[in-house]
Protein backbone atom coordinates (compact mmCIF):
# COMPACT_ATOMS: atom_id res chain seq x y z
CA UNK A 1 0.00 0.00 0.00
CA UNK A 2 1.17 3.52 -0.59
CA UNK A 3 -0.42 6.10 1.40
CA UNK A 4 -1.19 9.91 0.90
CA UNK A 5 -2.60 11.91 3.30
CA UNK A 6 -2.47 15.30 5.38
CA UNK A 7 -1.55 13.87 8.49
CA UNK A 8 -3.93 15.31 10.82
CA UNK A 9 -5.92 13.51 14.09
CA UNK A 10 -7.96 10.67 11.84
CA UNK A 11 -5.05 9.98 9.22
CA UNK A 12 -3.25 9.54 12.22
CA UNK A 13 -5.57 6.72 13.52
CA UNK A 14 -5.36 5.39 9.75
CA UNK A 15 -1.60 4.97 10.01
CA UNK A 16 -1.97 3.47 13.30
CA UNK A 17 -4.23 0.70 11.74
CA UNK A 18 -1.63 0.51 8.61
CA UNK A 19 1.38 -0.59 11.52
CA UNK A 20 -0.69 -2.82 13.05
CA UNK A 21 -0.98 -4.46 9.81
CA UNK A 22 2.14 -4.39 8.87
CA UNK A 23 3.72 -5.53 12.00
CA UNK A 24 1.53 -8.65 11.78
CA UNK A 25 2.62 -9.62 8.35
CA UNK A 26 -0.45 -8.96 6.95
CA UNK A 27 0.07 -5.94 4.59
CA UNK A 28 2.81 -3.73 3.22
CA UNK A 29 3.56 0.28 3.63
CA UNK A 30 5.26 0.92 0.48
CA UNK A 31 5.47 4.49 1.47
CA UNK A 32 4.00 7.70 2.70
CA UNK A 33 3.28 11.24 0.55
CA UNK A 34 1.24 14.10 2.49
CA UNK A 35 -0.34 17.12 1.06
CA UNK A 36 -1.84 20.11 2.12
CA UNK A 37 -5.26 19.74 3.61
CA UNK A 38 -5.53 19.34 7.64
CA UNK A 39 -2.28 21.19 7.76
CA UNK A 40 0.91 22.28 5.78
CA UNK A 41 2.35 18.97 4.43
CA UNK A 42 5.94 19.17 6.07
CA UNK A 43 4.27 19.48 9.37
CA UNK A 44 1.96 16.58 8.06
CA UNK A 45 5.13 14.45 7.15
CA UNK A 46 6.67 15.16 10.51
CA UNK A 47 3.52 14.02 12.33
CA UNK A 48 4.22 10.77 9.96
CA UNK A 49 7.08 9.97 11.14
CA UNK A 50 6.37 10.45 14.65
CA UNK A 51 3.05 8.00 14.36
CA UNK A 52 4.74 5.44 12.69
CA UNK A 53 7.52 5.69 14.91
CA UNK A 54 5.25 5.93 18.02
CA UNK A 55 3.78 2.11 16.39
CA UNK A 56 7.18 0.70 16.11
CA UNK A 57 8.00 0.96 12.63
CA UNK A 58 11.41 2.64 11.22
CA UNK A 59 10.09 5.34 8.69
CA UNK A 60 12.25 7.88 6.99
CA UNK A 61 15.94 6.84 5.46
CA UNK A 62 15.80 3.44 6.73
CA UNK A 63 12.38 2.44 6.51
CA UNK A 64 9.20 3.17 5.46
CA UNK A 65 9.55 6.86 3.27
CA UNK A 66 7.84 9.47 3.55
CA UNK A 67 8.00 12.42 0.64
CA UNK A 68 6.17 15.64 1.27
CA UNK A 69 4.40 16.33 -1.78
CA UNK A 70 1.95 19.59 -2.76
CA UNK A 71 2.38 22.67 -0.93
CA UNK A 72 -0.74 23.99 -2.28
CA UNK A 73 -3.99 23.01 -4.94
CA UNK A 74 -3.79 23.46 -8.68
CA UNK A 75 -5.96 26.18 -8.36
CA UNK A 76 -7.57 28.00 -5.82
CA UNK A 77 -6.05 29.31 -2.44
CA UNK A 78 -4.75 26.36 0.50
CA UNK A 79 -7.03 26.23 3.51
CA UNK A 80 -6.46 24.38 6.87
CA UNK A 81 -8.10 22.78 9.18
CA UNK A 82 -6.82 23.66 12.69
CA UNK A 83 -9.93 24.41 14.20
CA UNK A 84 -10.56 20.37 13.87
CA UNK A 85 -6.87 19.22 14.13
CA UNK A 86 -4.91 21.64 16.00
CA UNK A 87 -1.87 24.20 14.89
CA UNK A 88 0.29 20.89 15.20
CA UNK A 89 -2.34 18.78 13.27
CA UNK A 90 -1.82 16.33 15.90
CA UNK A 91 -4.46 18.08 18.33
CA UNK A 92 -1.97 20.11 19.84
CA UNK A 93 0.08 18.18 21.69
CA UNK A 94 3.56 19.40 20.35
CA UNK A 95 5.10 15.98 20.25
CA UNK A 96 8.80 16.15 20.02
CA UNK A 97 10.81 16.14 16.58
CA UNK A 98 10.70 12.38 14.84
CA UNK A 99 14.08 10.53 14.60
CA UNK A 100 13.65 10.28 10.81
CA UNK A 101 13.31 12.97 8.59
CA UNK A 102 11.26 13.26 4.89
CA UNK A 103 12.82 11.57 2.39
CA UNK A 104 14.03 13.36 -0.86
CA UNK A 105 11.70 14.10 -3.93
CA UNK A 106 8.16 14.66 -3.75
CA UNK A 107 5.31 12.75 -3.47
CA UNK A 108 4.02 13.20 -6.67
CA UNK A 109 7.07 11.46 -8.12
CA UNK A 110 7.60 9.20 -5.33
CA UNK A 111 3.85 7.70 -6.80
CA UNK A 112 5.23 7.38 -10.37
CA UNK A 113 8.30 5.71 -9.25
CA UNK A 114 6.55 3.07 -6.38
CA UNK A 115 4.22 2.72 -9.65
CA UNK A 116 7.15 1.75 -12.43
CA UNK A 117 8.93 -0.42 -9.71
CA UNK A 118 6.18 -2.41 -8.66
CA UNK A 119 3.08 -2.47 -11.21
CA UNK A 120 -0.18 -4.00 -10.81
CA UNK A 121 0.98 -4.52 -7.52
CA UNK A 122 0.19 -1.35 -5.39
CA UNK A 123 -2.97 0.25 -3.53
CA UNK A 124 -2.84 3.83 -4.11
CA UNK A 125 -5.05 4.60 -0.50
CA UNK A 126 -5.74 8.52 -0.15
CA UNK A 127 -7.22 10.44 2.42
CA UNK A 128 -6.49 13.79 2.14
CA UNK A 129 -7.05 16.75 -0.64
CA UNK A 130 -5.83 14.61 -4.49
CA UNK A 131 -3.28 17.06 -5.36
CA UNK A 132 -0.36 14.81 -5.43
CA UNK A 133 -2.19 12.28 -7.45
CA UNK A 134 -3.57 14.50 -10.07
CA UNK A 135 0.25 15.80 -10.57
CA UNK A 136 1.60 12.35 -10.38
CA UNK A 137 -1.08 11.74 -13.91
CA UNK A 138 0.21 14.69 -15.35
CA UNK A 139 4.02 13.43 -14.89
CA UNK A 140 3.08 9.84 -16.41
CA UNK A 141 0.07 9.05 -18.60
CA UNK A 142 0.46 5.45 -18.06
CA UNK A 143 0.04 5.30 -14.11
CA UNK A 144 -3.05 4.14 -14.45
CA UNK A 145 -2.47 1.23 -15.95
CA UNK A 146 0.54 0.36 -13.03
CA UNK A 147 -1.82 1.11 -10.14
CA UNK A 148 -3.57 -1.81 -8.78
CA UNK A 149 -6.55 0.19 -6.92
CA UNK A 150 -7.08 3.44 -5.87
CA UNK A 151 -9.30 4.33 -2.37
CA UNK A 152 -10.18 7.29 -1.99
CA UNK A 153 -12.03 8.96 0.95
CA UNK A 154 -14.28 12.34 -0.01
CA UNK A 155 -17.15 13.36 -1.41
CA UNK A 156 -20.16 13.37 -0.68
CA UNK A 157 -23.62 12.23 -2.25
CA UNK A 158 -26.71 12.07 0.17
CA UNK A 159 -24.63 13.55 3.29
CA UNK A 160 -24.36 16.99 3.67
CA UNK A 161 -20.89 18.69 3.06
CA UNK A 162 -18.73 18.95 5.75
CA UNK A 163 -16.87 22.36 4.50
CA UNK A 164 -19.90 23.86 2.39
CA UNK A 165 -23.66 22.83 2.30
CA UNK A 166 -22.70 20.69 -0.59
CA UNK A 167 -18.96 19.90 -0.61
CA UNK A 168 -16.63 17.34 1.64
CA UNK A 169 -13.18 18.75 2.73
CA UNK A 170 -10.87 16.61 0.37
CA UNK A 171 -12.50 17.16 -2.64
CA UNK A 172 -13.43 20.85 -2.22
CA UNK A 173 -9.67 20.94 -1.29
CA UNK A 174 -8.67 20.67 -4.94
CA UNK A 175 -11.55 20.19 -7.06
CA UNK A 176 -9.23 20.31 -10.07
CA UNK A 177 -7.21 17.36 -9.03
CA UNK A 178 -10.15 15.23 -7.86
CA UNK A 179 -11.66 15.50 -11.10
CA UNK A 180 -8.36 14.22 -12.27
CA UNK A 181 -8.61 11.16 -10.04
CA UNK A 182 -12.63 10.16 -11.49
CA UNK A 183 -11.88 10.77 -14.48
CA UNK A 184 -8.84 8.21 -15.27
CA UNK A 185 -8.95 5.02 -16.68
CA UNK A 186 -8.03 3.08 -14.09
CA UNK A 187 -10.05 1.25 -10.43
CA UNK A 188 -11.23 3.61 -7.82
CA UNK A 189 -12.89 2.89 -4.69
CA UNK A 190 -14.77 6.53 -3.25
CA UNK A 191 -15.45 6.59 0.49
CA UNK A 192 -17.22 9.29 0.79
CA UNK A 193 -19.00 11.09 3.93
CA UNK A 194 -22.42 9.29 3.46
CA UNK A 195 -20.14 6.03 4.32
CA UNK A 196 -17.85 7.48 7.10
CA UNK A 197 -20.39 9.30 9.51
CA UNK A 198 -22.28 6.65 10.77
CA UNK A 199 -19.25 4.98 11.69
CA UNK A 200 -18.67 8.06 15.00
CA UNK A 201 -17.67 6.62 17.67
CA UNK A 202 -18.86 7.68 20.88
CA UNK A 203 -18.41 7.81 24.89
CA UNK A 204 -18.01 3.54 25.26
CA UNK A 205 -15.44 3.03 22.24
CA UNK A 206 -13.17 6.40 23.69
CA UNK A 207 -13.51 5.07 27.15
CA UNK A 208 -12.21 1.51 26.03
CA UNK A 209 -9.42 2.95 24.12
CA UNK A 210 -8.66 5.61 27.68
CA UNK A 211 -8.81 2.30 29.65
CA UNK A 212 -5.52 0.74 27.89
CA UNK A 213 -2.51 1.92 29.49
CA UNK A 214 -0.08 1.55 26.64
CA UNK A 215 2.03 4.35 25.06
CA UNK A 216 -0.21 4.28 21.56
CA UNK A 217 -3.10 3.90 23.60
CA UNK A 218 -2.48 6.58 25.56
CA UNK A 219 -1.21 8.56 22.40
CA UNK A 220 -4.33 8.10 20.62
CA UNK A 221 -6.83 8.92 23.74
CA UNK A 222 -4.63 12.19 23.99
CA UNK A 223 -5.22 13.64 20.22
CA UNK A 224 -9.06 12.27 20.16
CA UNK A 225 -9.95 13.85 22.90
CA UNK A 226 -9.09 17.47 20.87
CA UNK A 227 -11.19 15.98 17.72
CA UNK A 228 -14.03 14.78 19.65
CA UNK A 229 -14.21 18.55 21.56
CA UNK A 230 -14.53 19.67 17.61
CA UNK A 231 -16.74 17.15 17.18
CA UNK A 232 -19.47 17.30 19.78
CA UNK A 233 -21.60 20.43 18.48
CA UNK A 234 -21.88 18.42 15.19
CA UNK A 235 -22.90 14.86 16.31
CA UNK A 236 -24.46 16.78 19.53
CA UNK A 237 -22.89 13.73 22.10
CA UNK A 238 -19.23 13.29 22.29
CA UNK A 239 -17.54 11.02 19.40
CA UNK A 240 -15.57 11.61 16.62
CA UNK A 241 -16.16 10.19 13.12
CA UNK A 242 -12.75 8.71 11.78
CA UNK A 243 -13.91 9.14 8.07
CA UNK A 244 -9.69 7.90 7.16
CA UNK A 245 -9.75 4.50 8.80
CA UNK A 246 -12.72 3.22 6.91
CA UNK A 247 -10.91 3.94 3.75
CA UNK A 248 -8.15 2.32 4.50
CA UNK A 249 -10.19 -1.01 6.31
CA UNK A 250 -11.97 -1.42 2.67
CA UNK A 251 -8.77 -1.47 0.75
CA UNK A 252 -7.90 -3.76 3.26
CA UNK A 253 -11.41 -5.49 3.08
CA UNK A 254 -13.87 -4.59 0.86
CA UNK A 255 -16.30 -7.19 1.94
CA UNK A 256 -17.36 -4.99 4.95
CA UNK A 257 -18.80 -2.20 2.72
CA UNK A 258 -22.06 -1.09 0.46
CA UNK A 259 -20.94 -0.06 -2.72
CA UNK A 260 -22.99 1.26 -6.25
CA UNK A 261 -21.16 2.12 -9.62
CA UNK A 262 -21.36 5.17 -10.94
CA UNK A 263 -19.39 7.56 -13.16
CA UNK A 264 -18.16 10.92 -10.85
CA UNK A 265 -17.64 14.19 -11.60
CA UNK A 266 -16.23 17.15 -9.64
CA UNK A 267 -18.47 20.58 -9.96
CA UNK A 268 -15.71 23.09 -10.49
CA UNK A 269 -17.31 26.59 -11.42
CA UNK A 270 -20.82 26.39 -9.15
CA UNK A 271 -21.13 29.92 -6.89
CA UNK A 272 -22.59 27.78 -4.18
CA UNK A 273 -21.20 24.57 -5.04
CA UNK A 274 -17.57 23.87 -6.20
CA UNK A 275 -15.93 21.08 -5.15
CA UNK A 276 -19.14 19.02 -4.70
CA UNK A 277 -19.13 15.24 -6.36
CA UNK A 278 -21.67 14.75 -8.54
CA UNK A 279 -23.15 11.04 -9.88
CA UNK A 280 -26.08 10.47 -12.14
CA UNK A 281 -28.46 8.42 -9.22
CA UNK A 282 -31.48 8.28 -11.74
CA UNK A 283 -33.17 4.66 -12.15
CA UNK A 284 -31.72 5.45 -15.73
CA UNK A 285 -28.99 6.91 -15.42
CA UNK A 286 -27.41 8.78 -19.20
CA UNK A 287 -24.63 7.22 -21.07
CA UNK A 288 -20.75 8.22 -19.40
CA UNK A 289 -17.69 7.76 -21.36
CA UNK A 290 -15.89 7.78 -17.74
CA UNK A 291 -15.20 5.07 -16.04
CA UNK A 292 -17.69 4.09 -13.05
CA UNK A 293 -16.16 4.42 -9.74
CA UNK A 294 -16.93 2.12 -7.09
CA UNK A 295 -18.76 3.73 -4.36
CA UNK A 296 -19.15 3.21 -0.75
CA UNK A 297 -22.50 3.69 0.92
CA UNK A 298 -22.01 1.82 4.04
CA UNK A 299 -20.18 0.12 5.95
CA UNK A 300 -20.35 -3.12 8.99
CA UNK A 301 -20.21 -0.07 11.54
CA UNK A 302 -19.73 -2.17 14.38
CA UNK A 303 -17.04 -4.48 12.80
CA UNK A 304 -14.96 -1.27 11.81
CA UNK A 305 -15.29 0.27 15.35
CA UNK A 306 -13.80 -3.20 16.97
CA UNK A 307 -11.19 -3.83 14.49
CA UNK A 308 -9.62 -0.37 14.19
CA UNK A 309 -9.63 -0.58 18.28
CA UNK A 310 -8.16 -3.56 18.38
CA UNK A 311 -5.58 -3.16 16.00
CA UNK A 312 -4.44 0.49 18.10
CA UNK A 313 -4.46 -1.74 21.28
CA UNK A 314 -2.21 -4.50 19.52
CA UNK A 315 0.79 -2.05 19.38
Amino acid sequence: MLFDCDTGIDDALTLLYLASLVRAGEAELAGVGTVHGNIDPLTGALNTLRVLEAAGLEAGEKGVPVAVGAARPMAQDVHYALDWHGRDGLGDTDLPEPAGRPAAGSAAAQIVRLARERPGELTLLATGPLTNLGAALLLDEELPSLVREVVVMGGAFGHPGNITTHAEANIWHDPEAADLVFAADWPVVLVPLDATHPTAVHDGWLDRLAAHDSSVARFATRILEFYADAYTPTLRRRGAVIHDALAAMLAVDPRLGEYVQRPVRVELRGELTRGTTVWDARSLPADDTRRPVKVAVGSDVEAFQERLLAAVLSL
